[in-house]
């Protein structure tokens, strides 16, 4: 017997027909009682071109619901989950609120509700009534209704046929722009309007496969057309009024900036005194007192980005999905290191030195991966990044045992292999930063968190690179003999990968932003229909 085939539930929208009159938006406000500033289905004008040749449409824009969303993958405690039909859900009451989900989005389609806000001051007698006071510090965002569909369902009705079984926004539509159905039924509204290709998926290339799709082209009305260089140039993609240009994100602020950079530093520097023990230049008390101190710096950062959990109540939610959560994986990595060091302190042993450097190494990896998996961000998703932050993260070690080596009893020769180790680090460390830099536009960097790292980039290959090299080079070939000089270049590789972390996740952090590949071929001059334009000639 054949299996059924499974509903994939989705959207096509017609760029044509919408007029922007936000029936949509206050549809969607009813129908899921959202608080003031939320809005889960939104419809923003755009303006393409120069005059006289300009265009004009409407843009509908939310939760996309994409066939490999990557906002579930990334949540640490599985409350965002995708169904068998497509649909991406919430389940409020088991998010914590660490906004992962958020920055990984490319269509900016989350929102967090830190606390209950009324739209006059004191809540109505309706707000009251409506208020859902599980959505507060958790995420949320469209779900195409998911209670409609499945009571329509459970009724015998057909979603995109049936009002009662419909989204709330493709049953208020005036002008009939948003069209709901089945794309696993080739017979649906929705899939005869996307089967003749006249159809296309916002940022397609991401590999997200978005259930939203825009209708650019009508047989027989207004045909469609390639979007060009300067319908949406340089100097308006600079422009943070434009609603096509992605806002920086506020999710991750800068306690989650103190988590990577304390994190990375201290792991960093667990790795490099192990290293100088084994090779001993490092005697075990000094191993262990450095492991202490990098604890205590992975502990203030790890204590900062609980700090910005919303629901911290929940906080042990961050150990449910470690299968695919690079989150609950660095966590899993902590749970590892305390105990090992604790134990270590207990009963040092070369095998436990060894468990405390892997728990570090683990916890550094899983750091450097938690960034590129936020497709959302352009800056952070870059091929580079994770490279970026476990070399930052081991030339962070070396400074910091450069920096010790001349306090601690014992230690002085561990002063030699930061200095080599550091050198070499930090010319890997400038390439990378040079190389990352150069793929900032291919790899879809905008130009406003372009301009950011630009601000950066001159100061920080001045103490983040130059100096370390510098510095170390210096030390080793003056003998040894003035330890103060590695600590000084040591010091310079700690602000430095300080300094671009921080740049990056709180300032070059902006988010995706909209696209439009296709638009409709309409407007003024150049941008007018053909018909129209043959009439005027």
């Amino acid at each position: 017997m054949t299996a059924p085939i499974t509903a994939r539930y989705g959207m096509v929208i017609d760029l044509n027909s919408c007029v922007g009159c936000q029936t949509c938006t206050i549809a969607c406000k009813h129908a899921n009682d959202t608080p003031p500033g939320v809005q889960w289905r939104k419809v923003i004008d755009v303006e393409l071109g120069q005059y006289p040749n300009v265009e004009r449409l409407f843009l509908v824009t939310g939760c996309q619901h994409c066939a490999a969303p990557p906002c579930v993958p990334v949540c640490p405690t599985g409350a965002t989950k995708q169904r068998p039909d497509g649909l991406v859900t919430m389940n409020y009451d088991t998010c914590i609120g660490c906004g992962y989900c958020a920055v990984a989005c490319p269509y900016q389609a989350r929102t967090i509700v830190h606390e209950q806000n009324w739209y006059y001051g004191i809540p109505t007698a309706q707000e009251t009534q409506v208020a859902h006071d599980d959505r507060i510090g958790v995420a949320n965002k469209c779900t195409f209704c998911v209670e409609r569909i499945d009571s329509g369902l459970a009724n015998g009705l057909t979603p995109g046929l049936d009002p009662d079984a419909t989204p709330a926004c493709a049953i208020s539509c005036i002008a009939t722009a948003i069209h709901f159905g089945d794309f696993a039924d080739p017979g649906s509204d929705v899939s005869q309007l996307a089967a003749d290709g006249r159809a296309f998926q916002m940022h397609e290339e991401l590999g997200t496969d978005p259930q939203i799709k825009y209708l650019y082209g009508l047989p027989g009305s207004t045909p469609g057309r390639d979007r060009t260089a300067d319908d949406v140039d340089e100097a308006a993609l600079q422009d943070p009024g434009n609603p096509l240009v992605g806002q920086r994100q506020s999710f991750w602020d800068m306690r989650a900036a103190m988590n990577f950079t304390l994190g990375g530093m201290g792991a960093g520097l667990v790795i490099m005194a192990w290293l100088a023990h084994v090779t001993g230049a490092l005697p075990q008390t000094g191993l262990l007192i450095l492991n202490v101190i990098a604890g205590g710096a992975m502990a203030v950062g790890l204590f900062c980005v609980f700090l910005e959990i919303a629901r911290k109540a929940r906080f042990l939610n961050v150990l449910l999905r470690p299968q695919t959560s690079w989150m609950t994986r660095e966590t899993y990595a902590v749970a590892v290191f305390y105990p090992a060091l604790l134990a270590d302190l207990i009963w040092p042993s070369e095998a436990l030195h060894l468990i405390v450097a892997l728990a570090a190494a683990a916890f550094l990896y899983c750091q450097a991966r938690i960034l590129p998996a936020a497709k959302g961000i352009p800056a952070w998703r870059a091929p580079l990044m994770p490279w970026m932050l476990l070399a930052t993260g081991l030339l962070e070690g070396a400074g910091l045992l450069a920096i010790a080596a001349d306090m601690l009893p014992g230690a002085r020769e561990a002063a030699v292999l930061a200095a080599g180790a550091g050198g070499v680090l930090a010319v890997i460390n400038a390439l990378l930063w040079r190389n990352y830099m150069a793929e900032a536009k291919t790899s879809g960097v905008g130009p406003l968190a372009r301009a950011a790292l630009q601000d950066l980039s001159h100061g920080l290959r001045i103490v983040g690179h130059a100096l370390p090299v510098l510095g170390f080079a210096l030390f080793l070939s003056l003998f040894f003999e003035y330890p103060f000089v590695a600590a000084i270049a040591g010091l310079g590789a700690i602000i430095g990968g300080a300094w671009w972390k921080i740049t990056v996740i709180t300032i070059a952090s902006h988010q995706q932003g909209f696209a439009l590949s296709k638009v409709p071929q309409r407007g003024s001059g150049t941008r007018a229909a053909p018909a129209r334009m043959g009439t005027a000639a």
